[in-house]
């Protein structure tokens, strides 16, 4: 084969190849990326106090999809990311976001009181709902649900940040 004809015969192999590349079919659904925690020993219970003062248990979201993260409201990174993106996903359901409820548990209670966590939590969905406790109350928590979190020395007392795990706990509607 000459040259010339080798060079057309790949121009045109080049060319069908990128057409079938763009043809429109079924978009490829998204993958599970996670652990399937049906059944485990751990992520049962949660009883904190929500940014309106009440006392919150797990069950008293059943019948709602949930979303569990652990963080802070000082976070430069991950905490507000991942709260936007559920918040995302939410608005996103239309109608039936009213069945997603989020929930963020701050690992960082000297900070994050109640006043902090309302308007933090509602810049990303009226609805979420902001879980703190004591200190000790807050490694209950987190030790429940397997989360690590550890605090970071800044250049003063004040400016440290936190060290943690960046996962979110999903719960269908039966818990």
């Amino acid at each position: 084969m000459s040259t010339r004809r080798f060079a057309l015969a790949a121009l045109a192999m080049s060319a069908v190849l990128t057409l079938a590349g763009c043809q429109k079919g079924e978009p490829a659904k998204p993958a599970f990326k996670g652990i399937e925690l049906t059944g485990a020993e751990y992520a049962r219970t949660l009883n904190l106090t929500d940014q309106d003062g009440r006392a919150r248990s797990l069950a008293d979201f059943k019948g709602k999809v949930l979303v569990v993260f652990f963080g802070y409201t000082q976070c430069p990174d991950v905490c507000p990311t991942t709260m936007m993106e559920v918040a995302e996903v939410k608005k996103s359901l239309g109608a039936d976001g009213d069945k997603l409820q989020g929930i963020f548990v701050t690992i960082d209670p000297e900070r994050d009181t109640a006043a902090l966590l309302k308007p933090y939590l509602a810049s990303f969905d009226p609805s979420f709902v902001g879980l703190h406790g004591s200190v000790e109350q807050t490694q209950a928590a987190a030790k429940e649900f397997k989360v690590f979190f550890a605090k970071v020395p800044g250049k003063t007392p004040e400016t440290y940040t936190m060290d943690h795990t960046a996962a979110s706990f999903i719960f269908d509607t039966e818990g």
